[in-house]
């Protein structure tokens, strides 16, 4: 694995008005790894991401990509430097057809030739939605809103691709369906990615490195393998038990084995 740092954050502080969301945070993804941020509701993961995203401005720190500071500038701009942040929630354009959304992703881009090889790629890892081009976004179930945020965040070319909560609301057998696709993402096309996640076992089966954070702060960082393997990660900074977690893991495992 390169030793090239893709995103460093240093120090970051980002509010809401009088309430402070981010307190002192600091992290690096490097090139090739795919980087969990695990937390109980509040501990403010989704914040850090809409600030490293440009969403949200930070009230003190930096933001590097690939050595160059982007906080402060528009989320275009950082869109087109390399970043893209697949949101919470999905935010697809849900009047606009499947082919509408996943040509929406390539719009910093005048490539055709790449941009066409870059769509056939996307569908290739996302059949269901090359079957529905025509169809209006909005009319798509949840797991499939979330194959598309994806495909539409890969057609920008990301240097790095922030993804929040991609399990949100879905069934365990479509999460693991995501999730093989992330993994596949990782390894084959080598997308460097920063993962939000509530789902502990399969984010930090999925991850290389991972930090967990608690009120606005990183209070762990280690190799996803020691994390998950840690009784204080599970039981205090996730809320959920060792045996808990322990069942996750062989359930994760035991549905691959089946695919």
């Amino acid at each position: 694995m390169s030793a090239t740092a893709v995103l460093r954050v240093d120090n970051l502080e980002s509010y809401y008005g009088p309430i402070q969301a981010i307190r002192g945070v600091s992290l690096e993804v490097r090139e090739g790894q795919l980087v969990t941020v695990l937390g109980a509701n509040g501990a403010g993961k989704t914040t850090l991401l809409k600030t490293i995203s440009g969403v949200m401005d930070p009230e003190k720190g930096t933001v590097k990509l690939e050595g160059t500071e982007i906080q402060g500038n528009e989320p275009d701009r950082i869109v087109a430097r390399g970043m893209v942040h697949v949101p919470e929630g999905r935010e697809i354009f849900p009047l606009l057809t499947v082919a509408e959304n996943i040509a929406m992703g390539a719009y910093t881009r005048s490539d055709k030739a790449a941009i066409n090889a870059d769509e056939e790629m996307v569908y290739s890892y996302f059949p269901i939605l090359k079957e529905r081009m025509t169809q209006a976004a909005g009319t798509l179930s949840g797991g499939q809103q979330q194959m598309l945020a994806i495909g539409r965040g890969l057609m920008a070319k990301p240097h790095i691709m922030l993804l929040d909560e991609p399990s949100l609301g879905l069934s365990p057998l479509l999460t693991e369906e995501i999730f093989d696709i992330i993994r596949r993402l990782n390894t084959e096309q080598h997308v460097t990615m920063m993962l939000v996640e509530q789902n502990a076992a399969v984010a930090l089966d999925v991850a290389t490195y991972g930090y967990v954070m608690e009120l606005g702060r990183i209070v762990m960082a280690d190799e996803a393998a020691t994390l998950a393997a840690s009784k204080d990660v599970q039981e205090f900074y996730l809320g959920i038990s060792q045996d808990e977690n322990q069942r996750g893991q062989r359930r994760w495992k035991q549905r691959k084995t089946w695919r």
